[in-house]
């Protein structure tokens, strides 16, 4: 390294002499990134050391991470950037992508996303640092927006229920095939897929259905037999892959006859025109809201959708927003029946999805209510007008455009075309001339798809493509607008007032900051969740997410194209090995449920490829997150739990007993590490050598990475294969509940296993890959340069501080609430890892509190809620981070101190055991502002119990939410909520 780039990165230099030079330290960058991203500064640190009784960071580390699985050396990469220079060198990975027009279709198009929106959702940390939003009472604005998201999608799909959104369309596919199995309760495993579905869509269909012993037929939707009684369900692409719009009405009618579910995967904006297939028999509709407002992103993150009919409702996957009441009588929402979700169902769960796109989700909806039915109807009509030319103009060139058997003309927005006197490979060859893409079919005909983004050029540049010579304008064509009865849309939809009502832009940025208004994000307090490290989204990692060169390109793009997305992959992964200690990364799987699921695929592939596909058995820790056992379901394991000591640690005799008890069909293990209860166990090794001693492989899930980062790595501690949140350790921001990225980490002996895909194979698939587990090659290639944003910045030093930081936080906060909460578990010397449990449930016998009198009365105080009775019930699970000052880490004890003493009251008798503070939390500005108080407890206790909340108030939008009430009343769309309960104040 040169002194230059000493100066430049800010590394030591000694020169000759061993001595730095003086003047080195004033020339270098005073804008260090991890200075901004890590909270505590060096004093606050050196406060926090005392308090615990360190003397340093290093006594500290002694204390918490086992000697033996310390990193000897730091990471290998390169030394941080500032932000300039970040944004500088991602800006020239950005500058090698080229940007065409895309006419691929395939389930993405290009968009126009509202500056209104963009500016105010996409962009907006009041939206994009929001959690899942598991506590109601302060996630109501983003509740709001994902039921207007279930409205729109119901309607316009002609089901009664849709879900809060899911991954992709070819996940929200298989998902729906795990249905269908479910509908016929388990006595039937086939499943038809129509061979005019979208390819990357059969492929993922086909990947899940082998892990769970699904016989997956794939053909022309004729030949299907809806007589076989071993048939579970049918796929139907509407309109298919290369356009035509078929009447699938028969086809249902018959399958409903036999007890077959029919499946739609649909193009949400072409319902706008077309019957809708909960209308024509579908009872279940998949797809995309992309192309409401979200960009292609070389694949994501986009909102996909599953829709169905109620009395489906408890076999749906992922979230459901439903409409129940406070405890004042006002309309309230909540996400409903939580029982049908992995973290309740665990090994019996169907589904593993966790994380939804509900930012994406949320941008969709907004898309929906700015344009309303009108606008969109108008949207599609257009983009059908175009199309309609450009077939007009193909057939007087001579061109033969593939009809609808069943409608004559009838499509919406692609074509599939037969050029007559010139080749497919020409036609292509002459679009990408004019940066135009087109579909290559690979038998002679080529695709064409157009979208809301198309114009009169773009019809021209394409018919000279096709060989036209003049300047064809509009009224050189007559093209067939109408629609035939049998397939027109008759019904109305979202006639709700929310979707007619917020037309000009005044109106909708109003909107917006309303519901923005009632919820709580990171822009407000620290969200201490343990095990899901709220830390900060930086403002300058966020940038380049919305520049076009990396929004506006297609998925299927051609490979040179997209140059400077390779680079920022190959770069990222390298990293992402670097840190994890392993050979290989693939960036697909696209939530952290999916990387679960993909690498205990790999781990399949690598028994199969010995021999030994029997190998199904896999050990999880009974503490262990429920995404675990719920993946391993979905990969085809049987999960065998392994007992948990009371220290938290996996009970090594009882992991030793079923490893050997299963030893011929033992397949993996999934640990968490430090482990789910917030400990570094000073036995890893001998954990991972246990199982591999007995035939199995090593899975890590990497929820807790961010206390290993620059400290040890999954490799070191002797684990085969890791998933990564990005969402977590590497700044992606959470959404309010998605998006997430979950790539994969794996050894030398995982590595020709890495996940391929039909139409573009990452770079590094490996030679006896895993089919696609996520519709893109690159699962949502669009927010990976957050993560590359944050690496940079950090540089391998700040990583490690990050680390550093987070572990001393969380013995900090620890130490400080020791003696108003018991700290449940701790390590061998007596520490936390990043994250600990306190144990609350002593407070029900001596006051009568519950866990979720806490999680509410914090609401209160300014706080989301730690993480709640997991990994034990009744206990809260506390991650501070390193992004949050002390002075923030001290808020937030001093809120919990205040609470412990408001408990006291209760267990001394000042304080009613009914009427309190705590049952009464939280206390909405309606009930505070009520002329009517009935409380024994004054208005100031219940919504100014400290001092800080005069100097600013997050006020819950509403009091506790009933959810039984809406369980038992369950209504999941927008049906004029006055409904649902009267206002008392």
């Amino acid at each position: 390294m040169t002194m230059t780039d000493a100066i430049e990165h800010g590394a030591g230099t000694s020169g000759s002499g061993g001595v730095e030079p003086a003047h080195l330290g004033a020339l270098r960058p005073t804008d260090r990134f991890a200075d901004r991203h890590i909270g505590p500064d060096a004093a606050e640190c050196d406060a926090m050391l005392r308090a615990i009784g360190c003397s340093d960071i290093e006594g500290l580390l002694g204390e918490v991470v086992p000697a033996e699985i310390r990193s000897g050396s730091g990471l290998d990469l390169p030394k941080a950037l500032t932000e300039e220079r970040a944004i500088a060198s991602i800006r020239k990975h950005a500058g090698s992508n080229r940007v065409f027009r895309s006419c691929i279709g395939m389930g993405y198009h290009g968009t126009v996303t509202p500056a209104v929106i963009l500016r105010n959702v996409m962009e907006n940390p009041g939206w994009y640092t929001q959690y899942t939003p598991y506590q109601a009472e302060l996630s109501q604005g983003r509740l709001e927006a994902l039921l207007n998201f279930q409205t729109l999608v119901a309607d316009l799909t002609g089901l009664e229920l849709c879900g809060a959104s899911l991954l992709d369309e070819g996940t929200a596919a298989a998902e729906a095939m795990a249905m269908c199995v479910g509908i016929a309760k388990n006595t039937r495993h086939a499943f038809f897929v129509s061979e005019d579905c979208h390819p990357q869509t059969i492929e993922v269909v086909r990947t899940r259905a082998e892990s769970v012993g699904i016989e997956l037929i794939v053909g022309p939707v004729g030949e299907v037999d809806v007589t076989d009684a071993n048939l579970a369900g049918v796929l139907v692409q509407y309109p298919t892959t290369d356009g035509r719009v078929e009447c699938y009405r028969d086809l249902a009618s018959r399958a409903r006859e036999h007890g077959v579910t029919v499946v739609a995967a649909a193009d949400l904006l072409s319902l706008t025109l077309f019957t809708p297939p909960g209308e024509w028999g579908a009872e279940i509709c998949v797809g995309s809201a992309q192309r409401f407002g979200v960009p292609m992103g070389l694949g994501g993150p986009h909102a996909a959708f599953l829709s169905t009919r109620e009395q489906h409702v408890r076999r749906m996957p992922g979230r459901l927003v439903g409409v129940s009441k406070d405890a004042h009588g006002n309309p309230a929402l909540r996400l409903a029946i939580q029982t049908r979700e992995q973290h309740i169902k665990r090994d019996r769960a169907t589904s593993n999805i966790c994380t939804a796109q509900v930012l994406l989700a949320i941008m969709a909806s907004m898309y929906g209510v700015y344009h309303g039915p009108d606008g969109l109807t108008r949207i599609a009509r257009r983009i059908r007008a175009h199309t309609q030319s450009l077939r007009a103009g193909l057939v007087k060139l001579g061109h033969a455009v593939s009809d609808s058997r069943d409608g004559g003309d009838l499509v919406f927005d692609t074509l599939r075309v037969r050029p007559v006197g010139r080749d497919a490979a020409g036609v292509i060859r002459a679009a990408a001339d004019r940066e135009i893409n087109l579909r290559d079919f690979g038998d002679g005909t080529v695709g064409v798809s157009l979208d809301e983004t198309c114009d009169w050029p773009l019809v021209r540049d394409l018919l000279w493509a096709f060989g036209g010579t003049g300047l064809e304008e509009p009224e050189d064509f007559e093209p067939v607008l109408d629609i035939p009865e049998a397939f027109e849309r008759t019904s109305p939809f979202m006639t709700h007032e929310v979707f007619n009502t917020h037309r000009s832009e005044t109106e909708m940025l109003r909107y917006l900051t309303k519901l923005q208004s009632r919820d709580l994000s990171l822009a407000h307090s620290m969200i201490p969740l343990g095990s899901c490290t709220m830390k900060l989204n930086a403002t300058a990692e966020m940038v380049p997410v919305t520049w076009p060169e990396f929004g506006g390109i297609h998925p299927f793009s051609p490979r040179e194209q997209w140059a400077g997305y390779a680079s920022m992959f190959a770069e990222l992964e390298a990293w992402l090995a670097e840190i994890t200690g392993f050979a290989a990364v693939s960036l697909q799987p696209n939530a952290g449920s999916q990387g679960e699921y993909a690498g205990l695929m790999t781990i399949r592939a690598y028994h199969a490829s010995r021999g030994e596909s029997h190998r199904d058995v896999c050990l999880i820790p009974e503490s262990a997150h429920g995404t675990n056992p719920a993946s391993a379901v979905v990969a085809g394991m049987r999960v065998v739990g392994v007992k948990v000591s009371e220290t938290g640690a996996i009970d090594l005799d009882d992991l030793t007993a079923k490893a050997e008890k299963h030893a011929g069909e033992l397949a993996a293990c999934m640990i968490t590490y430090p482990s789910t209860c917030g400990v570094f166990d000073d036995r890893v090794r001998e954990f991972c050598e246990v199982v591999h001693a007995n035939g199995g492989l090593v899975y890590m899930d990497g929820a807790n990475m961010n206390a290993q980062v620059g400290l040890t790595s999954p490799a070191v501690c002797g684990a085969d294969v890791c998933h990564l949140n990005l969402h977590k350790t590497f700044c992606i921001p959470h959404g309010g509940g998605g998006p997430g990225m979950g790539p994969i980490g794996v050894n030398e002996r995982l590595r020709p296993f890495l996940m391929s895909h039909p139409v573009i194979a990452p770079e590094n698939a490996g030679e006896h890959a895993v089919g696609p587990i996520s519709a893109a090659p690159y699962g949502s290639a669009s927010i990976l340069p957050i993560s590359w944003m944050y690496i940079a910045m950090m540089g391998p030093d700040g990583l490690r501080r990050a680390s550093e930081v987070s572990i001393l936080s969380a013995n900090y906060m620890a130490e400080r609430l020791k003696d108003h909460y018991p700290v449940l578990f701790r390590g061998s010397k007596g520490r936390v890892a990043h994250e600990f449990v306190i144990d609350c449930r002593p407070f029900k016998k001596s006051a009568g509190i519950e866990i979720d009198d806490i999680a509410k009365r914090l609401i209160d105080y300014g706080f989301h809620a730690p993480t709640m009775s997991w990994p034990v019930p009744g206990t809260l699970m506390i991650e501070p981070t390193e992004s949050e000052s002390k002075a923030e880490l001290d808020r937030f004890c001093e809120a919990m101190i205040a609470i412990r003493a408001e408990i006291a009251e209760i267990e001394r008798g000042e304080a009613d055991r009914e009427d309190n503070v705590l049952k009464g939390a939280p206390h909405s500005i309606k009930a505070v502002g009520s002329d009517e108080w009935g409380h024994a407890y004054s208005r100031e206790r219940a919504a100014w119990p400290v001092a800080w909340l005069r100097d600013a108030k997050f006020w819950p939008y509403v009091g506790r939410v009933d959810n039984p009430y809406g369980d038992r009343n369950l209504v999941c769309s927008c049906v004029g909520m006055e409904a649902y309960g009267e206002s008392s104040g």
